[in-house]
């Protein structure tokens, strides 16, 4: 299992870059960025793939009802070019309260949409032109995109329940989650993803488990602090779902909290379950955050030796 780092945009662009070029320094294998209210993160990425030079950049994720697959697969080629290969593409369908009361478009039929969505994307980002005509897109460019010497991105789709594990599974390299716990991915996001992916043929699928992280010796205030931080998501029906799955009430329930020995126990269990990457969102006080830090980059080399 792989460690790498989520990193939130805070602050100017140029904060956010410094973010990501420091998960570098620290011993990361990758920075991964959510497509937030904010600054777009595939030209962010892209600006950090000059300030490094072996960290994994991804998405987690970009939504797909806003962007066009033809306009989103121009910037992934963008950005995998500017990285030197090293990008890969999350996205996923976000949630019915954003898609509608936010952005205003119809949130139905979400795997029939992520389907004809990626019949689209994936042939434009192999440099092949794409020919997608079904009632909820269209997608029919007169040639292929033009991205000179650029090979497609791993394209990953953040699925929690049964039809998009499917999904994610059959069609893409594999998942990305965020706030489902251990239990929760062992019983059901591997196996799930793993018999779609073994059914199609396909090879293992990469199972990138987002969750909080924080080293401390107070772990009652951390979780604490964590219910609070995270509180914004207890509700949100698709993570719902799998902290009901979980057992567990708070979406801060689910995060990685202990001293070092007991985090380094959690990230053993995630290796376990079949995470094959996790995208830790590291939280605390400064003293905290800096023993995460140094905790999750000094057990990486060994959790990667061994998966």
């Amino acid at each position: 299992m792989q460690v790498s780092r989520f990193v939130f945009p805070r602050g100017t662009v140029d904060a956010t870059v410094a973010a990501l070029a420091q998960a570098e320094r620290d011993g990361f294998a990758a920075a991964w960025m959510p497509q937030v209210l904010g600054w777009d993160p595939l030209t962010v990425l892209a600006l950090a793939a000059r300030e490094t030079t072996t960290l994994r950049l991804g998405t987690a994720v970009v939504p797909t009802h806003p962007i066009h697959p033809l306009l989103l697969a121009a910037s992934a080629l963008t950005t995998q070019s500017a990285s030197g290969g090293r990008f890969a593409l999350g996205i996923g369908i976000s949630h019915r309260f954003l898609v509608e009361d936010v952005w205003g478009y119809r949130y139905e039929q979400p795997v029939a949409w992520i389907r004809d969505y990626l019949a689209a994307l994936q042939p434009a980002l192999r440099g092949e032109r794409p020919d997608v005509h079904t009632p909820r897109l269209t997608a029919a460019p007169p040639g292929p995109l033009e991205a000179p010497g650029t090979e497609a991105p791993a394209v990953l789709l953040a699925a929690m329940g049964p039809r998009m594990l499917a999904t994610a599974g059959e069609l893409t390299d594999g998942t990305l989650t965020w706030l489902v716990g251990n239990g929760t991915l062992a019983a059901h996001i591997v196996p799930s993803i793993r018999a779609a992916a073994e059914a199609a043929g396909r090879p293992a699928p990469r199972v990138v488990a987002g969750l909080p992280v924080c080293v401390t010796s107070d772990p009652a205030a951390a979780r604490d602090r964590a219910r609070r931080k995270y509180g914004r998501y207890t509700n949100v029906p698709a993570y719902r779902a799998m902290l009901d799955r979980e057992g567990v009430a708070e979406a801060g329930d689910v995060a990685l909290i202990g001293d070092e020995a007991r985090v380094r126990e959690q990230l053993a269990e995630l290796a376990a379950a079949g995470v094959t990457e996790l995208k830790a969102e590291i939280f605390g006080t400064d003293a905290e955050c800096e023993r995460a830090v140094a905790c999750l980059c000094e057990q990486a080399g060994a959790l990667a030796a061994a998966s």
